[in-house]
Order: structure tokens, then sequence, then C-alpha cells
């Protein structure tokens, strides 16, 4: 199938068309026309070879709604009309212990992402959601909630699972204390789950600003974390800090926060940070953990848990060709709270 999308050539050239081919149905494989799109650090990440291992031309996108145009011989899950999702992973090994368990992210032998990485049959690179079309494992294929905006939920796909994997894995709810550092994309959908399971959820930041956008998204409580005061007052008093902060930075003023066997989780920064200190660590049993995504199951569920109750990223839609301002503005944290692309603007549309 001959499809478009837009592709970076090089680490510092902007996105443009790019036509090029997907795979042909295999026979558990469905085949999505793609609505929209949401825009993760994590594609500009990829696009300006920042963790290294870019293969270009890159085509970003993991956070991806459509609805299925095809399906394979095989395909019981889905049929042709029915609005489906894909997020970071397209495929794992399917066998190993962590596949068995429902944790592919975790794949003993290497899961598939969406992009940027090889299919498992052919070892051709994958191009992601920034296109029409995409042809996926039904397997890898979420279902849609009913009533859910398909026009906002894209975002769900990284930034929702991405915060709800922690938030299940440490049993958050009614009287559970949680902290979100950061309100960005990833922040701001913890709030909102983490309000939406019962627990009590105080926002921390180095901007005052953020304080009413923090109550209005459903926190309960706004700490500025350059308060030595506030900061010292409020230690012991969480079960669980979800850290969504994208950059290096120090990680030692949150850990004096955590009760005894709290959990501070990263999920945003990758690479080194300043050293921490361990003493609180282990004077008073505190951990730092991290969290990857979530496997497919878990995110079906958080795709239903956010139906059910109505939960939805705010989003600012864009058109294909704003993508490059897209990414400076989400540089300067200049986007509240995520970026979402209206596929219906590509300039041409497909042919077969």
């Amino acid at each position: 199938m001959k499809t478009i999308g837009y592709a970076a050539h090089s680490a510092t050239s902007e996105l443009v068309p790019f036509i090029f081919e997907r795979r042909e149905l295999r026979g558990n494989d469905v085949a999505m026309e793609i609505l929209y799109c949401g825009v993760c650090h994590s594609d500009l990440h990829t696009v300006r070879n920042d963790w290294g291992g870019t293969i270009y031309p890159a085509v970003p996108g993991h956070e991806i709604v459509g609805r299925v145009t095809a399906v394979g011989p095989d395909v019981t899950r889905y049929k042709v009309g029915d609005p489906v999702a894909v997020g970071c992973l397209v495929d794992s090994c399917g066998h190993c212990d962590q596949c068995r368990h429902e944790e592919e992210q975790f794949c003993r032998n290497g899961r598939t992402d969406t992009y940027n990485a090889p299919d498992r049959v052919t070892g051709a690179n994958n191009y992601g959601g920034y296109s029409k079309h995409l042809v996926v494992r039904e397997e890898f294929a979420l279902r849609m909630p009913e009533g859910l905006d398909l026009a906002k939920a894209a975002p769900l796909l990284c930034a929702g699972i991405t915060t709800y994997s922690p938030l299940r894995t440490w049993n958050v709810g009614p009287g559970s204390r949680v902290g979100i550092v950061g309100l960005g994309g990833l922040g701001h959908m913890g709030v909102k789950l983490a309000a939406a399971l019962g627990a009590h959820v105080t926002v921390l930041s180095r901007d005052a600003d953020k304080a009413q956008d923090a109550h209005a998204l459903g926190a309960n409580a706004f700490l500025l974390s350059t308060d030595e005061d506030a900061m010292a007052k409020a230690a012991n008093g969480f079960d669980l800090i979800i850290d969504t902060v994208p950059v290096a930075h120090d990680l030692n003023p949150y850990i004096p926060l955590l009760d005894i066997d709290g959990t501070l989780c990263l999920v945003g920064q990758l690479g080194p940070v300043p050293e921490p200190n361990t003493a609180p660590l282990v004077l008073e049993r505190r951990r730092i953990a991290g969290s990857l995504i979530g496997g497919i199951a878990e995110t079906q569920e958080m795709l239903d848990f956010c139906g059910r109750n109505n939960i939805l990223p705010d989003v600012e839609m864009i058109r294909m060709d704003e993508i490059d301002a897209a990414f400076e503005r989400m540089e300067r944290s200049d986007v509240r709270y995520r970026f979402v692309i209206d596929m219906a603007s590509l300039p041409a549309p497909a042919t077969t």
C-alpha cells in the first residue's frame, strides 16, 4: 500500500512530505486510516537523534487513533469501520515470560517499537503515525471505547499509559497520597488519572503560575518546589511521586517527601541525573524506580477506564505542516498540554 507521511531526513532537517509503502496485509494484520496522531517528546528526541540510533528517513508518531480499512483473513477482533488505536508497540515475540505476563514492553527478545525499529518479519524500518495509513498486528491494535472523543484521545496511547501504569503498579486508590512532578503532557494526564482513581493529588512545580491549572485539572494541592519551607513541611507526605520531567534534573529535593516505603517513579528523563543522596533512601526505606509505558492489556484497561470516566487530554489541534513549529513550541513548554495532528491536513491522499 502506497501512502504519505511526514519524515525527517537528518537530525537537522525539517519534516517534509514522504511517500512510502506500507506492507501488504499478513493474515493477522489490521490496516487503518490514521485520523489523529499525538506529538510526544520522544518524537522530537528521535528526529534529532538525541538518543542515538535514529534511522533516516524517520516518520515519528506513536499516539495513533484511526479506523479500520481492511483486515487479514485470520483477524477476529476487528472489522472494517471500527475505531482503533495504536500506541508505542506494534510487535513482540509473544512467548517469553514478559510477553506471557502481558508486559510486552519488556519483551526479553526485544519489543518492536511503532517507529524507528525493525519489522520482526522483514527487518525493514518501521514508520510511525505521522502518516495516512498504518498496518499492524491485530494483537497490538486497541479498541477505542464508545463515546470517547477520537480527536482528543490520541495522547492517551503514550502520555496516558505512561502515567496510568505506575498508578496501577503501586496500587493507587482512595486514600493514596500522590505527587506529580511537572505539569506538561505526561503530568497533566497523571493528575487526571490519579484523581479519578480517588487519590489525594499534589502537583509539584518550580512555576507558581501552574497552581491554578493544577487545581483545574483535578489536583487537591500545589507545592512550589523552590519553596524550601513548604518542601520541608511536606516531608513524609507521599506514598508515590511520579516524576514526569523530561530532562536531567536533581532528584534529591523529592526523596524526603516520600513516606516510609514510598516510591519516586521516573517516567520522563532517560539518562544520567545528578547523584542522589542515599541516606534518606536507606533510613526511611524509600525507593527510586522507573516505569516504561505499559503492556497491551493494561493499555486497553486504561482506555476503558478513560471511557467510563470521560478522561481526555487537554489538546491543541495542529495541521501536519505545522509540526516543526510545534516541536519548537514543545521545547519551550508552550503547549497546554499536548499537540495532536489532524491527519486530514496531509497534502495528498494515499494511493494504492
